[in-house]
């Protein structure tokens, strides 16, 4: 299952012939399909990338058995997060929408039992998974082509991508990047923009040297760096928990 742009967009030119000069970048190789293939090409050719069933891991299960999870943010398209978040109470999924598919609707809600929900629903949710550029399941929602990103990003300075639910949960707390970089404007762009408003003190874990870019991000929104592999992350907060409940 691809875990990076890269890596999905060599699924996608697997399946059709696009330029050379854009097959390694992923909004464009899908915006090409989508021009040349129709849109219901990307949504086939994503589908089959993240059908094959995902076992969430050990980090997956310890956030989603948090006794307070009020909001969990999930920028990628596989189930993970929405599977380990099965054996919790009370909780539901807000996705972002393609506009050439739900033109002048922004998101989507969805209970933990995939069933179309709402706003108000919502309110009453002590856990909501929000994935900002779709997923697989339960509807198949992908933001991915650069027309797709292009629609979002026109709005996404006042706001109006952004579901209400989570403007009111990020009020004064704080976020973990986990899994993220931000080397690339798309992520800078949709962290900022989720961020806002929030609390002024943000943490991430980024191992490895950073670009000139990343640097620039953490400092302009006062993100502290962790230096260490998610997987050493993984291990030592896990094992925190272990010996904190020995």
């Amino acid at each position: 299952m691809p875990a990076t742009p890269e890596a999905l967009a060599a699924i996608l030119t697997s399946k059709v012939t696009v330029p050379h000069k854009i097959r390694n970048r992923l909004t464009q190789a899908a915006q090409f399909i989508e021009n040349f293939k129709h849109r219901k090409s990307v949504v086939a050719f994503m589908s089959e990338a993240y059908q094959p069933a995902v076992t969430p891991s050990a980090l997956h299960r310890y956030i989603a058995a948090l006794p307070t999870l009020p909001l969990v943010v999930d920028a990628w398209y596989d189930n993970a997060t929405a599977a380990a978040l099965m054996g919790r109470a009370n909780w539901g999924q807000v996705q972002g929408l393609s506009q050439s598919e739900y033109f002048g609707q922004w998101i989507g809600y969805y209970d933990s039992g995939g069933n179309t929900s709402s706003e108000e629903a919502a309110a009453g949710w002590g856990t909501l998974l929000y994935k900002p550029i779709g997923g697989i399941a339960p509807a198949k929602n992908y933001l991915v082509s650069d027309s797709d990103y292009v629609e979002v990003l026109t709005e996404i300075d006042i706001q109006t991508p952004i579901p209400p639910r989570v403007k009111d949960l990020r009020t004064g707390r704080g976020f973990l990047f986990l899994g993220c970089r931000f080397n690339d404007q798309l992520q800078r762009t949709f962290a900022r923009q989720i961020m806002k408003r929030s609390s002024d003190k943000h943490w991430a874990v980024l191992p490895g040297e950073l670009s000139r870019n990343e640097s620039r991000f953490l400092e302009e929104q006062n993100i502290t760096r962790i230096d260490m592999s998610l997987a050493d992350f993984e291990t030592a907060l896990i094992h925190q928990k272990l010996a904190a409940a020995a």
